[in-house]
């Protein structure tokens, strides 16, 4: 149960969305080893416990396999994209927000902590690098990025464009213009809306 009390949740499931989150591994509050468990290689294990979700929703009977979408912030927005791209075909669409896309070009403080430096884990970053992936898209993503984040900074979503231009990938993006890594105040209803909108289009 998220402790966000994330109305939208309420909001798509009175719109006929089944809405399902899950804490995998790499979750606090499960103890040190399950906490631990993706430890230089982040978004490996972690989706491996979300496509078990996956999994668990193709069983219920009132779920439509064929139009799942996923979204997520932040490190949620890395764990979206990497779903798309590095299990592609499952979503039929997703919605990556403030998205980490390379661990390398992220704050020292937060990465060096799961994934060591470069120079002692490379097979890690490169596993989790999202750049090298992008040719691997299959359904409808759109990056959101905050103009002014200091938190995963602008080059991530920049060089992920960039990437799907040198490849020759479709991919949908919106900025919100005087905003750090989360979009607050008034706009905030514009966000929601943006995603929601996303989601009926591609899903309904």
């Amino acid at each position: 149960f998220p402790e966000s009390e994330n109305l939208w949740y309420e909001y798509l499931a009175q719109h006929g969305y089944v809405v399902f989150t899950m804490d995998g591994r790499g979750s606090a509050n499960r103890g040190l080893r399950f906490e631990q468990a993706t430890f230089r290689h982040l978004g490996t294990l972690e989706m491996e416990d979300q496509l078990k979700g996956v999994d668990y929703l193709k069983s219920l009977p009132f779920v439509d396999a064929g139009r799942m979408g996923v979204h997520g912030w932040s490190f949620g927005g890395f764990m979206t994209t990497s779903l798309m791209l590095r299990h592609p075909g499952i979503f039929k669409c997703a919605v990556a927000g403030g998205p980490v896309i390379d661990w390398s070009m992220y704050e020292v403080m937060y990465t060096e902590r799961y994934m060591d430096r470069p120079e002692q884990n490379p097979e890690g970053y490169a596993e989790s690098n999202l750049l090298t992936k992008v040719d691997h898209l299959q359904g409808k993503l759109l990056l959101i990025h905050g103009a002014s984040d200091s938190t995963v900074v602008w080059q991530h979503s920049m060089k992920f464009l960039k990437a799907c231009v040198d490849k020759g990938v479709q991919v949908d993006y919106f900025v919100y213009p005087g905003h750090p890594h989360n979009v607050r105040g008034k706009d905030r209803i514009h966000l929601m809306q943006k995603i929601t909108d996303y989601f009926d289009e591609y899903l309904k």
